[in-house]
């Protein structure tokens, strides 16, 4: 039996579609033709640079292999682990019970894919330290070495309250190279749903929205009848445009009724447009609902509130860079190579 890692997205923003359709999903867009329909790795990079001239030759055969990997050497009965970025430190665990399959009627992230049972949800902290440095491996599809060790952790691992690390790991040796860069983000995305859930992110996203330009409303602690935020341009805020805020921050994606409700509000408040913000992302029943609804609404998911903080931070209020502490720093892009 191997075990797999298969990340859901750099922000997490498949997680939802991972866990509520039992799948896992090879979600590179640039294939639109069954993997397996290929004679091999080499045809499969040579099909992403034709797709995909700018990219370069050593990136298009590292996606090439995670593109075999997923259809070719994953296996029935197999484990797979998708680390969450909705649950901070926690690690999805699945065995896989379907073959790899193909289907067109998908969005095109969602074509290639893998049934899987999901099975138990472990604190990385119960691992030790080489095998989450593995996990954290710059990488989206791979295979984790050390099966014999890990299952014997989940199987040690009985899920309680205040759960603590099972055993005391010794020093790392010859540990994995280390995405830094993903693991600093990861580090961000926890820090601000353990300081700022429910109201706090409210806060968050209307820093954001301000920087921006927008004069905010944010709604009193209590009831806020599908208002969080209140938003438009302008010296005073009377100008266009006028937009109305839903912010959830809990750790299940949200559902249609939640969609419905902020339009229906907009309407109650005269806004000319709606953002829905969910920190967990949301189910299929929202994300059916983008392009019909592409002209009235946007949605965030932490990936995007993120992307969003990171790109206005430095106009951001003083307050909020107080609240949280960010400082940019050089190092090398050595890129695919």
């Amino acid at each position: 039996m191997s075990i797999w890692l298969c990340r859901a997205g750099r922000f997490g923003e498949h997680e939802a579609r991972f866990l509520e359709n039992n799948k896992i999903y090879f979600t590179f867009e640039e294939i639109d033709k069954p993997l397996n329909s290929f004679s091999g790795r080499a045809a499969i990079q040579q099909y992403f640079l034709e797709k995909a001239p700018t990219l370069k030759e050593r990136a298009a055969l590292n996606f090439a292999s995670q593109a075999h990997i997923f259809s070719s050497r994953m296996s029935v009965d197999d484990w797979v682990i998708t680390p969450s970025k909705n649950l901070p430190g926690i690690l999805h665990f699945g065995k896989i019970v379907g073959e790899y399959a193909f289907d067109t009627e998908v969005e095109d992230c969602y074509r290639h894919s893998r049934s899987v049972e999901w099975f138990s949800d472990v604190p990385k902290s119960v691992f030790e330290q080489d095998i989450q440095y593995s996990l954290g491996a710059a990488i989206t599809t791979c295979q984790i070495k050390q099966e014999a060790r890990i299952k014997k952790a989940v199987s040690l691992f009985h899920p309680a309250p205040n759960s603590e690390q099972m055993f005391t790991p010794p020093p790392p040796e010859n540990s994995p190279f280390r995405d830094i860069e993903t693991e600093s983000l990861d580090a961000i995305s926890d820090f601000i749903i353990q300081n700022f859930k429910g109201d706090g992110l409210a806060h968050i996203v209307a820093a954001i929205l301000r920087a921006k330009g927008f004069v905010t409303y944010v709604s009193p602690k209590g009831p806020d009848h599908g208002v969080d935020i209140l938003a438009s341009a302008g010296s005073l805020g009377f100008s266009s445009p006028k937009i109305c805020v839903q912010v959830k921050s809990t750790n299940d994606a949200i559902d249609r009724i939640v969609l419905d409700q902020l339009i229906g509000t907009m309407a109650n408040v005269g806004a000319e447009y709606g953002l829905l913000v969910s920190w967990s992302g949301f189910r299929s029943s929202v994300e059916r609902e983008r392009a019909m609804q592409f002209f009235k609404v946007r949605l965030w998911s932490k990936k995007e509130i993120i992307e969003e903080l990171l790109a206005c931070y430095s106009s951001l209020d003083d307050e909020i860079k107080q609240k949280i502490p960010l400082k940019r720093i050089w190092t090398l892009d050595i890129g695919d190579e």
